[in-house]
C-alpha cells in the first residue's frame, strides 16, 4: 500500500529490472541489530579490544545470541528476535548496546571523532547517533547532544544516561537558538535532518500515511534552514555528516547541491564504502526543478560522493549520507569561556570519596567543573560555555545529591563508572541482576556502605550494605519484571 505517487518517482530513480526488487524489498522482514557501546566496554585509556569481543566469564557474554556483524560497523550486529530479547535483558539496562537501525548505524561511523573534540548532535532524539558519537570521544572533550522537541529530549537525555556517558550535555532548543552562543565552536557536527521518512516506509506504517509531495518540499526547506545554521556552528577544517532516512532527490542530492551553491567554503569529503552501498546520483537533480542547462557541473560530480542505501541492495532501510567540510586548519585550542568557574568543595561528597579506593572519573572529581543545582551536583564538561536562557535537561553528569549532611550518588554516576574506578563493587550474574533490576535486596558479606553493583563485571547501579543486606537503591522508576 505505498503511496502512488511515491512509486511512480522510484520508477524514475531507478533502473526497470531494479524496481521490482525495490518494491519486494518492502515485502520482507525487515533487519534489527544493536550497536555494543565501546565507552562501557572498552579498556577506559582507549587502547585494546572492547571486553565485548572475549569470551571471558569476567565480561558480558553474548556467545549464544547469534549475532552477526553489520558490514558497515565493527561493533554494529544483526540479532534474531527469535534468538533473544535484547531489550529485555540486564545488559539493555547497563548501557552495554544501544538497540539500533543497521542502516542509521551509517552516519555515525562516517563522522571521523577523536577524543578531545567538540561535538554538536542537533537533531538528536531518541539518541541512537548522539551515543555513537559520544562513545567516539571517550570520555574526553565535549557532546552537546540537541533535540527541539521537549518530550523527545527527555527520551534522548534517558538514552545518555542508560550508556553512561559523562560529557554529554542535553539541551532543548531549536538551531536558531543554538547558533549564535557556538560561533565556529565545534569540531564536528551531525546533522540527522527530519525529513520525509521514506526509508522508514517497512518500518513504520505511519510514515506512509503521513506523506506527501508537500511534505517533501517543506522538509526540504527545513533542511536548509538547519544546515545554514549547523554552518555557522562549524569550526573551519571541520566536518559534518548530513544524513536523511528519506530516497527523496529533493532531500538528497538537492538539499547538498543547493547548500553547496550557497556555501562554496564546503566540499564533499567521500567516507569509506562498502559493497551495496551506492553513491549519490547528481541526475537526479533534474527530479528537483533544475534545468541541465544551469547546473554546476563542478559542484553536482561531488554529489557523487554521498552514500545512498538501498533496501533492495543492503540488509537495512533507506538512507542517505554525506560528508561536509569546511575550508581551513582545524584547531583545538579550548575556547575562551564567559564565566570562570571553581572547584566545588562538598564535605559530604568528599565523605563519599574516602569511603573507598577511587580512580578515573571518581579520582579528582573534586578538582573538576562540579554544579551545585539546589541540591544537585552535576560534573560540567570543561569546554561547556555558559547556557544560560538555554533549556537545558542534562547539564553533564549527574554525580548525585546532598541530603543535610551526607551524599546520595546518582544512577547516572554508576552507569558512567567503569569498576576499576570505585573499590567497593558487587558483581552479579544474569539472573541475580534480573532480580536487582525488579527492585529486591539480597544478602551479602563486606564492610558496611555504597557499592557499585555490576552485571557480568559493567556498572548496572548502587547498592548500599548495612547488617549483611545490599539495599537496593536501582531507581524505582526503572523497575521492571525482566523474567
Amino acid at each position: 500500500m505505498l503511496p502512488v505517487a511515491f512509486v511512480e518517482k522510484i520508477k524514475k530513480m531507478l533502473p526497470e529490472a531494479e524496481v521490482e526488487a525495490f518494491l519486494n524489498s518492502y515485502e520482507d522482514t525487515k533487519f534489527q541489530a544493536l550497536r555494543m557501546n565501546q565507552w562501557k566496554l572498552a579498556n577506559r585509556n582507549g587502547a585494546g579490544e572492547g571486553i565485548y569481543e572475549s569470551s571471558e566469564k569476567s565480561g558480558p557474554s553474548v556467545d549464544t545470541w547469534e549475532l552477526k556483524q553489520v558490514p558497515w560497523i565493527k561493533n554494529g550486529f544483526y540479532y534474531d528476535e527469535s534468538v533473544v530479547r535484547p531489550g529485555k535483558h540486564p545488559y539493555h539496562e547497563a548501557g552495554i548496546y544501544y538497540i539500533q537501525e543497521p542502516s542509521a548505524m551509517v552516519p555515525g561511523e562516517c563522522l571521523d571523532i577523536e577524543p578531545g573534540m567538540r561535538v554538536l548532535d542537533l537533531c538528536a532524539a531518541p539518541g541512537g547517533k548522539s551515543t555513537q558519537l559520544a562513545a567516539k570521544l571517550m570520555g574526553k572533550g565535549m557532546l552537546i547532544s540537541n533535540e527541539p522537541m521537549p518530550n523527545r529530549a527527555k527520551i534522548l537525555s534517558e538514552n545518555v544516561e542508560r550508556l553512561g556517558f559523562p560529557n554529554v550535555v542535553v539541551t532543548n532548543a531549536y538551531p536558531q537558538d543554538l547558533a549564535p552562543r557556538f560561533p565556529s565552536f565545534f569540531h564536528r557536527i551531525m546533522v540527522d535532518a527530519p525529513c520525509s521518512g521514506e526509508g522508514m516506509f517497512r518500518k513504520n506504517e505511519l510514515a506512509q500515511d503521513e506523506w506527501s509531495e508537500e511534505n517533501v518540499r517543506i522538509c526540504h526547506e527545513r533542511q536548509m534552514e538547519i544546515l545554514d545554521k549547523a554552518a555557522d556552528m562549524l569550526a573551519a577544517g571541520g566536518q559534518m555528516v548530513y544524513s536523511t532516512c528519506t530516497f527523496s532527490p529533493e532531500e538528497n542530492e538537492g538539499t547538498m547541491y543547493e547548500f553547496l551553491i550557497n556555501h562554496p567554503e564546503f566540499h564533499l569529503v567521500e567516507p569509506r564504502k562498502v559493497p551495496g552501498m551506492s553513491d549519490g546520483v547528481p541526475e537526479y537533480l533534474t527530479m528537483c526543478g533544475y534545468q541541465q542547462e544551469e547546473i554546476r557541473e563542478n559542484v553536482a560530480s561531488e554529489l557523487k560522493k554521498a552514500i545512498r542505501l538501498w533496501p533492495h541492495k543492503i540488509q537495512g532501510e533507506g538512507h542517505f549520507t554525506a560528508v561536509l567540510e569546511k575550508d581551513g586548519s582545524l584547531l583545538f585550542q579550548s575556547p575562551e569561556l564567559k564565566t570562570k568557574k571553581k572547584p566545588l568543595k562538598n564535605n559530604a561528597l568528599q565523605d563519599f570519596l574516602e569511603m573507598t579506593t577511587v580512580s578515573g572519573i571518581l579520582e579528582d572529581l573534586l578538582y573538576k567543573n562540579l554544579k551545585l543545582q539546589g541540591d544537585q551536583i552535576y560534573l560540567i564538561p570543561e569546554e561547556c560555555p555558559n547556557l544560560s536562557g538555554i533549556k537545558v535537561l542534562r547539564p553533564g553528569l549527574h554525580i548525585g545529591t546532598v541530603k543535610k549532611e551526607r551524599f546520595e550518588p546518582a544512577h547516572a554516576l554508576a552507569l558512567a563508572l567503569h569498576p576499576d574506578e570505585y573499590g567497593k563493587v558487587m558483581n552479579l550474574t544474569v539472573e541475580q541482576a534480573m532480580d536487582y533490576i525488579n527492585g529486591l535486596t539480597f544478602k551479602a558479606d563486606g564492610d558496611k556502605g555504597w557499592y557499585l553493583i555490576l552485571v557480568d563485571g559493567v556498572s548496572l547501579g548502587w547498592g548500599k550494605l548495612a547488617g549483611g543486606t545490599m539495599k537496593n537503591h536501582y531507581p524505582k522508576g526503572l523497575r521492571k519484571n525482566m523474567r
